[in-house]
């Protein structure tokens, strides 16, 4: 198998170089080959000083979003507690918005589990912690497992935590009958992003992962009390069946939407995957992480998630700072965005095919290499 340039080892702790001024393409000592409009990608020294500029947490930023994010949050549920003796269809209505607000408030929580967020370490854990709680996540526990995402992301080898399952076409051949019917379960898209989001959220996450260390066990523990806590509170607040009505449509319209765009920004045509030995971090990140460009009002909801190989070019760079640090080199703007209906063509992704180095759906795999579409 042909080797992509010399590997990275970089992870997600970067050093900061300082404010420096990107130095234009045509510049750039390209190594490694790309498939991104012809051009190569830039070695880890290169794009570091691209990125650097970018990779500085703002406290007034933070704090501003913080407000407008988790403070709008709390303001709904404020909001709703007078409309639910009016209107459950308001009242419906209303948690509909909470739960796309739920999304944002997740960017803020993902952005802390960085520590990217905010320049203080304490702030975030504590922000970290809240936001953690109200997208019934545990902080610490989730910060190990998405960090082992992040250094592993794009490589065969280490596929398992923190991702969609994935299979590669001759794994799927060579599986069991019980196996194949569980993926093709798992991976039915009603199945994958109506039953399994808020299964993952409100089922999943309350229990702790085997390796996990006591911080990250802990973790679990106190936002699972944290949750009874606040539940309790507001089914004494609101009633039951009120509560249940709301809490239960802004988890599932913030746990669909968070799966999906998961999804779409590692399943995409042209997506990078490559076994351990032959894997590149520059280019499972700029390759194997797409640039999902929604609607201005879709991009502050999900927190400038899509520009997501920026993030995970270098991860130390807040989300409120991810469009600039696109804007700011040709080299990523060089990347074919995914739009909205690019995105659903995905659905039909279901196993890698190691042969012809791309994603197919099962229809594919039972025909000669030569033909598969």
């Amino acid at each position: 198998m042909k080797k992509r340039g010399i590997k990275s080892t970089l992870r997600l702790d970067e050093v900061k170089i300082g404010n420096m001024v990107p130095p234009p393409l045509s510049c750039l000592k390209m190594s490694t080959p790309s498939p991104l409009h012809g051009k190569a990608l830039p070695s880890v020294k290169e794009w570091k000083k691209i990125v650097a500029p970018h990779t500085k947490s703002c406290p007034k930023k933070a704090m501003w979003q913080v407000i407008n994010s988790i403070g709008a949050y709390f303001a709904l549920w404020a909001v709703m507690y007078f409309t639910v003796q009016i209107s459950m269809w308001g009242t419906f209505a209303l948690a509909l918005l909470a739960g796309a607000f739920l999304v944002r408030v997740f960017i803020i929580f993902h952005d802390c589990g960085h520590g990217s967020f905010h320049p203080s370490k304490r702030a975030n854990t504590i922000i970290g912690f809240i936001s953690g709680v109200l997208t019934f996540t545990p902080y610490q526990h989730w910060r190990w497992e998405h960090a082992i995402h992040h250094s592993a992301s794009g490589d065969l080898d280490r596929r398992g935590t923190g991702d969609v399952w994935t299979m590669t076409v001759e794994e799927y051949l060579s599986s069991s009958i019980w196996k194949r019917l569980a993926y093709r379960t798992v991976r039915n898209p009603f199945v994958l992003f109506v039953i399994v989001p808020p299964f993952l959220f409100i089922i999943r996450e309350r229990f702790i992962t085997s390796g996990a260390k006591a911080r990250d066990r802990n973790s679990v523990r106190w936002t699972n009390l944290a949750l009874i806590l606040l539940s309790a509170v507001l089914i004494a607040i609101f009633g039951l069946v009120p509560f249940l009505l709301i809490q239960g449509t802004t988890i599932l319209v913030a746990s669909v939407s968070g799966v999906w765009l998961f999804y779409v920004q590692h399943q995409f045509e042209g997506v990078y995957w490559e076994r351990e030995a032959d894997w590149d971090f520059t280019a499972a990140a700029l390759e194997g992480s797409s640039f999902y460009k929604l609607p201005k009002v879709l991009q502050w909801f999900s927190g400038n998630i899509g520009f997501h190989h920026i993030h995970h070019l270098s991860s130390r760079i807040p989300n409120y700072n991810l469009e600039s640090c696109h804007n700011s080199h040709e080299i990523f703007q060089s990347i074919e965005p995914i739009t909205f209906r690019k995105g659903l063509q995905s659905l039909t992704f279901r196993l890698w095919d190691e042969k012809q180095r791309k994603l197919v759906g099962f229809k594919n795999i039972s025909k000669p290499a030569t033909q598969a579409s």
